[in-house]
């Protein structure tokens, strides 16, 4: 076994001589899911982008289950579900009409049941299918991209900022099937601002501060420490407060 998505010593410095990523290294195996936190412009989309080959890293490799993304976009692309931030679906089409095209681009053609059975799963009440996006919610566009991310059955998905906009209630909904899918042996790379759902949901999370990680946790160290209090001082800069416990005592 290796791991589904794994970033290793990955640099991205722009035109403008910004540099956006810093020697990023991390890894996400089947049934982990891995959070990425940081403010705006710690890069975090920059991240997210470069293992969809949106942009091309300038030193390192974004790898998905072993391949190297931009040696080989098209493979590692058939292998990744990736639902962003403000989610461009088409507001004339239902919601099943969403599902299904964006189904089909994806080389899928499944039964209009199993197309409803994936809006049900993400939490979108049967008699929203059939209506339009164009006066849905933010949070029930979200849940018709996660169905579209479903049905297309990659074992890695990448989410940015997916409870950005969501109320409560939808968040909760939210973080039950994000560790359903962890449990189901999918590899889950999430970017968020939300320390409280990391903590719930995320078995290792990475704090990113100008392109760098700056502190790293799994599941059993965040059960020992306040992730506020962590990411707080992360932002602030304080390094001597966010080692990881080996290395503090090292």
């Amino acid at each position: 076994m290796r791991p589904l998505i794994e970033a290793h010593e990955l640099s991205k410095r722009y035109e403008d001589g910004a540099l956006a990523l810093d020697a990023l290294s991390f890894e996400v195996w089947p049934g982990q899911l891995y959070a990425m936190l940081g403010a705006n412009g710690a890069g975090k989309s920059t991240t997210l982008n470069l293992f969809l080959d949106f942009i091309q890293p300038t030193s390192g490799e974004a790898r998905i289950d072993g391949l190297v993304v931009h040696e080989r976009p098209l493979e590692t692309k058939r292998k990744v579900a990736y639902v962003s931030e403000n989610v461009a679906l088409y507001p004339h089409f239902t919601a099943l009409q969403n599902v299904e095209l964006f189904t089909r681009l994806a080389g899928r053609r499944a039964p209009r049941e199993e197309l409803a059975a994936a809006l049900d799963r993400v939490g979108l009440q049967s008699e929203a299918h059939d209506r339009r996006l164009g006066g849905f919610s933010k949070g029930m566009r979200q849940k018709t991209a996660l169905a579209i991310a479903l049905l297309k059955d990659a074992p890695a998905i990448l989410l940015d900022e997916p409870t950005s906009g969501l109320d409560p209630k939808a968040g909760r909904e939210l973080t039950e099937l994000l560790g359903s899918l962890r449990d189901e042996g999918k590899a889950i790379l999430m970017s968020t601002h939300d320390v409280f759902r990391a903590k719930q949901v995320a078995d290792h999370v990475g704090i990113l501060r100008s392109g760098r990680l700056v502190a790293e946790r799994d599941r059993e160290e965040l059960r020992e420490v306040d992730l506020e209090t962590l990411y707080v001082r992360a932002m602030e800069g304080d390094a001597s407060e966010t080692a990881a416990p080996a290395e503090a005592a090292a």
